[in-house]
């Protein structure tokens, strides 16, 4: 064979073969250089992220302590107006009684007088002690400021270093000093803002006075001081004098155990306090220092092996260059493939037909994840065809994914593998890459993401304490059957149930046995309907009802009428009956709403108009629930206008003695002259009033034109008579009624006993102790105590015994018994001898006739009022009256 005629030799047997050893060199200096530069880079980036971190947590704390500390200065301030208003010892333990400083973090709350002699204290050891000689109470003094002030609390007030002092200055009438109002809070309150996990080891967290020496800081470890030794952190203002910063603090001239950190600091933008955070500077670099210790090894790794390739590089170079492109690809198909050391990667080569086309994919090569995937070992894997592998799993489906893939050069779905004990991914993300005349496919498992993905939705669907669905859910699947109801014009029932008396077993047996009366709420909710009905906890004790689909009113009816029979059983909880019923309002689709909000909103609406008339029933909605909701609504926002507008007045019904006729005393009545509305009956406020709570505001506005009037009656030269005022319920059990009073007497310098305070029994059942000891006030005050509509309450001998009551008075529905019947007289006799005997005069309303005095007069009654007597009056009218004294002769014409 000539020369000619011989085969071109390959290009790599003619590569110089010292050039692989010298390849092999100029490579690891590139790995080399290559490690070091991203080395350093993740350093950098470590640096700046902790830097970052610590300005963040800077950020968050000062706003953390910004909305603390406000939280303390409103308080401190809420504090001063009620003291410098009332002055009262006792202020203290109202207002933890309302709900105030019942919170552990409140060490003492303390007012101190202008002496610095401490006079109410929610800690009774304080009281008579001496604090002047505080720098706290020095500066307060001397400074007219009445700015909230914070410091360290000194020994006084808790273990040293371990609570924040905060107070204010009280002033007199005429801005003088009169003492302070004082609060210690456990310094732990306010470095609580983040765990120790958080700060990561040897952390800090800190707050810093700009003022004085204040200093609070906890550690890593969860210990924390306040103005103490302890802390690492060192007093020196300068270093964080700027109003924000980042800066690294490292040897003796940072923190007091000379390690690295980053301190991060921020001003508050309202107080004289900086927020102050220190992360580890070392814990930081951890990362970037492994990082380099890993790249180190796998360097050291592979410039051993760039040597060793070297070496045999010659001997390579010799190799069919056919294989060597094989080789080639099968490389670059790996580094496209192995992105994650956690994700199975495969190389598949396509299998062509003599015609060009794609009949098959054959597995060329693997790692050993992607082999575990399929249930196989590497070695049964590579070499396999894609059809066998998939055959009975997949089908043709995963054969024209991956043509389409040859097709396009690019695929990446998430999948849902089959349900086969040979597999051992349930979800996995593939990605398939084209490389030459095969495929590069990557496959991630995502199972636990996806489980986490229907966790997360099934609690946003279902009620974790339940089972039911949520409000949410249950609103989101309205739609969908309004719109089946629509097509096939089938009726709806939104049924809306309420448990009665839930709040009273929850307040006294505890949330855990309130969560297992819902649970078994629920199951008996759900014995009561059909599979196709929906049930969800709309929230609280409420629960909704889809009745779908439901023939009609009849239909409704029934069920709800089940359930109010089923929920009348009591729930039996370790050998305890817990008795609470089901309140039901009915909306029918599409005669009350075309929508799931107006549904619901309408059921919502006949279920409350339910329980106004009595528990334990259903109501279908009515149109008229509607009106009459907004009808309160207005009539409650004019009520709120009437307060600020001072549209409510007092008229006065007189009370004479049953026999002589002479004035002995009158009742105050409320009355509402609206600009718009007229007189508004008492019928139609009070209840409403009573229901809001709005009662309370009305009834001190009551005492304050009762006292006012009898003043200017005074300053008329008008003759007095006590006049009585009516004490709601509410207002009564709240207390400071007597509080009320005495501010009163004292403004308008009228006498005690010009004033009588009527209480209906129903106002006297609560807390007998407290009851109590608000009638004692009241009687200390001066006032007679009178007890209202007796007989119509729980009327109790025992009770009027205890109580030491001054008057009794008979509601009108026994006077009007007298002239009817023998019992109506019989009955009223022996509450006079009652009353009598218990040392207590009788008042009898509403007397109308002439017969109804001419009886009360035979059975000893000692006063009368009604109209038969005299009506409510206005003030100008009254003044007459009283000149007149006796009023049987007017009355009689």
């Amino acid at each position: 064979m000539s020369k000619h005629s011989a085969p071109a030799p390959l290009r790599s047997h003619r590569f110089p073969v010292f050039a692989w050893p010298l390849l092999a060199v100029l490579l690891s200096a590139v790995l080399w250089t290559t490690t070091v530069l991203r080395a350093d880079a993740e350093q950098a980036r470590a640096e700046a992220q902790v830097r970052k971190d610590a300005a963040a947590y800077a950020e968050a704390y000062e706003q953390y302590i910004t909305r603390s500390v406000g939280q303390m200065d409103q308080i401190t301030m809420q504090l001063k107006f009620s003291w410098e208003h009332s002055r009262e010892r006792g202020l203290l333990d109202e207002l933890r009684r309302d709900g105030m400083f019942t919170d552990s973090a409140f060490r003492v709350v303390a007012v101190i007088d202008r002496d610095g002699v401490v006079r109410s204290s929610t800690r009774p050891a304080l009281l008579g002690a001496d604090i002047s000689g505080g720098q706290f109470f020095a500066q307060h003094r001397n400074h007219i400021s009445t700015a909230l002030r914070v410091g360290a609390a000194p020994a006084l007030f808790g273990k040293a270093g371990e609570a924040v002092l905060f107070t204010r200055r009280l002033d007199t009438l005429d801005d003088e000093f009169d003492g302070i109002v004082l609060m210690a809070v456990d310094a732990r309150y306010f470095t609580s803002f983040v765990s120790p996990a958080t700060l990561g080891a040897d952390g800090v967290v800190a707050m810093a006075g700009t003022e004085g020496r204040l200093r609070i800081e906890q550690r890593s470890d969860g210990a924390a001081f306040a103005d103490t030794d302890g802390p690492l952190l060192p007093l020196r203002g300068a270093m964080w004098s700027s109003e924000r910063g980042v800066r690294l603090v490292e040897g003796s001239g940072g923190f007091l155990d000379t390690k690295a950190r980053v301190l991060g600091w921020r001003h508050s933008t309202v107080y004289p306090l900086v927020a102050l955070v220190g992360l580890s500077h070392s814990e930081a670099q951890q990362a970037a220092q492994a990082y380099w210790a890993e790249s180190r090894d796998r360097a050291i790794v592979a410039t051993a092996g760039l040597l060793l390739l070297g070496g045999f590089g010659a001997v390579l170079a010799r190799r069919a260059l056919q294989r060597e492109r094989e080789q080639d690809e099968v490389r670059r198909a790996y580094r496209t493939a192995t992105e994650s050391g956690n994700d199975g990667f495969y190389m598949a080569a396509a299998v062509r037909g003599r015609d060009g086309e794609i009949e098959d994919f054959r597995i060329v090569d693997c790692n050993e994840r992607g082999a575990f995937f399929y249930g196989m070992k590497r070695e049964e894997l590579v070499g396999a065809s894609l059809s066998r592998i998939d055959s009975a799993l997949f089908g043709e489906e995963l054969l024209a994914t991956y043509r389409k893939a040859m097709d396009a050069g690019f695929h990446e779905d998430d999948r849902k593998l089959p349900l086969d004990n040979r597999l051992n991914i349930g979800w996995g993300r593939r990605r398939l890459v084209r490389v030459g005349n095969g495929l590069a496919v990557t496959l991630q498992d995502i199972s636990e993401r996806k489980e986490h993905e229907v966790q997360l939705e099934r609690l946003a669907n279902e009620d974790s304490l339940t089972g039911l669905a949520t409000r949410h859910a249950f609103l989101a699947a309205m739609p969908a059957a309004l719109a089946q109801a629509r097509a096939s014009g089938a009726g709806l029932a939104l049924l809306f149930i309420d448990l009665d008396e839930f709040k009273h077993v929850n307040d006294s047996h505890g949330h855990a046995t309130g969560d297992q009366l819902l649970k078994s709420a629920a199951q008996r909710l759900l014995s009561l309907l059909r599979p196709s009905d929906q049930v969800a906890r709309f929230g609280g004790d409420e629960f909704v009802v889809l009745l779908h689909p439901c023939e009609g009113e009849r239909q409704a009816a029934s069920v709800a009428a089940r359930i109010v029979e089923a929920f009348a059983v009591p729930f039996l909880f370790k050998d305890e009956l817990h008795a609470v019923g089901a309140s039901v309002g009915i909306a029918m689709y599409p005669r009350d709403g075309l929508d799931a909000e107006t549904l619901v909103r309408h059921s919502d609406i006949a279920m409350y108009a339910g329980k106004n008339e009595g528990k334990g029933q259903y109501r279908f909605f009515d149109p008229a629930y509607s009106q009459n909701l907004n009808s309160r609504a207005r009539l409650k926002q004019r009520m709120l206008e009437a307060i600020e507008a001072d549209q409510f007045l007092l008229h006065y019904q007189p009370r004479v003695d049953a026999r002589s006729g002479e004035l002995l005393s009158m009742e105050a009545l409320l009355r509402w002259r609206h600009p718009e509305l007229g007189m508004v009956a008492p019928g139609d406020f009070i209840p409403l009033a009573e229901s809001t709570g709005l009662i309370v505001r009305i009834g001190e506005a009551v005492i304050g034109k009762a006292c006012a009037q009898l003043a200017a009656w005074r300053e008329a030269g008008v003759a007095l008579v006590p006049v009585s005022i009516n004490v709601s319920p509410k207002q009564f059990l709240r207390g400071g009624v007597q509080r009320q009073l005495s501010s009163a007497l004292e403004r308008y310098r009228v006498p005690a006993s010009l004033i009588e305070v009527e209480i209906t029994e129903s106002a006297m059942m609560g807390d007998h102790d407290d009851i109590l000891a608000e009638l004692a006030a009241l009687r200390a005050l001066g006032v007679k105590l009178h007890v209202d509509d007796f007989g119509t309450g729980y009327s109790s001998l025992s009770q009027l015994q205890r109580l030491r009551m001054d008057v009794l008075k008979v509601d009108r529905a026994f006077t009007t018994e007298l002239a009817r019947s023998k019992e109506g007289k019989v009955f009223f006799q022996a509450i006079v001898s009652m009353a009598h005997a218990l040392g207590m005069s009788v008042v009898a309303e509403g007397v109308e006739t002439e017969e109804q005095l001419a009886i009360l007069r035979g059975l000893d009654c000692n006063e009368v009022q009604g109209f038969y007597i005299a009506r409510p009056v206005p003030a100008e009218e009254m003044a007459r009256i009283m000149a007149r004294r006796f009023l049987f002769e007017s009355a009689a014409a």
